[in-house]
């Protein structure tokens, strides 16, 4: 394996300071934005390398715990704050988090326990990249449908009163908002299995390849993978969808959106 030195990675910080420079020059307003992402980034991922060292050497089923906890917590926060309508902050962060943990961590106990099989089965070298990668995509597919589903709500409020007031139930008022939700959670992780292998190669893949680990046995890994996000995220945004859509109305069946907040 070709190991990077920071000056390699100094050279690739420079595509983002142009970019950067750009988005000043063309008045984008996300200059301060990415900056500080980019920030967080290289911040974030380098404590988190000498923390996995430390993990990977204990194998502390304690620790590992730990570190998932914040994992999911801060997933389940992150979905929320980035809405236009963001639910209340501790509805908002309950209902992702547990669409998540329902989710996400289902299928990586799943894999860990009955695919892969590791010994121990909650391995940190398996349980935090499954784990991580999952939550990801699975928080970003959730987060999209919750998009849609809130200003659909909060957009077409006269629509679904009508629908009440015709006769409909909470269900029927909301069906199509709420299925379109779901359908737009699912196009990122839809389009990246359609497109894979022939427009690009996964994540990864390309890391186990770079690694030295056969092509044939990396994309077993990656197939594995899609098939988990795929139905994390399609069972996280429907768990996510229908708290919403129960939280939307109220026991007479009346559309409240208290909840609701405007950024």
């Amino acid at each position: 394996m070709i190991h990077l030195t920071a000056w390699d990675l100094v050279i690739a910080s420079t595509m983002i300071m142009l970019l950067a420079i750009t988005s000043l020059w063309l008045q984008l307003n996300i200059t301060r934005q990415l900056l500080i992402a980019t920030v967080r980034n290289v911040v974030q991922l380098l404590l988190i390398g000498y923390l996995l060292k430390i993990i990977f050497n204990s194998d502390n089923l304690f620790l590992l715990s730990g570190i998932v906890t914040i994992m999911l917590l801060v997933a389940g926060y992150e979905i929320n704050s980035r809405q236009k309508y963001p639910l209340k902050s501790w509805i908002g962060i309950k209902i992702g988090t547990i669409s998540l943990f329902l989710s996400s961590f289902a299928m990586t106990l799943l894999v860990l326990m009955v695919i892969i099989a590791p010994t121990p089965w909650y391995s940190p070298q398996y349980a935090i990249p499954l784990l991580g990668m999952l939550l990801g995509n699975t928080m970003n597919g959730i987060s999209l449908g919750m998009d849609k589903l809130n200003q659909s709500v909060y957009q077409q409020q006269a629509v679904i009163e009508q629908r009440l007031m015709l006769g409909h139930t909470y269900q029927e008022a909301i069906h199509d908002i709420r299925s379109e939700s779901i359908r737009t959670g699912m196009i990122p992780i839809i389009n990246s299995m359609a497109i894979a292998g022939i427009v690009s190669l996964p994540g990864m893949m390309t890391g186990q390849i770079l690694s030295g680990t056969p092509p044939v046995e990396a994309v077993k890994y990656q197939i594995l993978i899609f098939f988990l996000i795929a139905a994390g995220t399609g069972f996280g945004i429907m768990l996510a969808v229908w708290m919403i859509a129960k939280r939307l109305f109220d026991d007479r069946q009346r559309l409240d959106l208290t909840i609701l907040t405007k950024k």
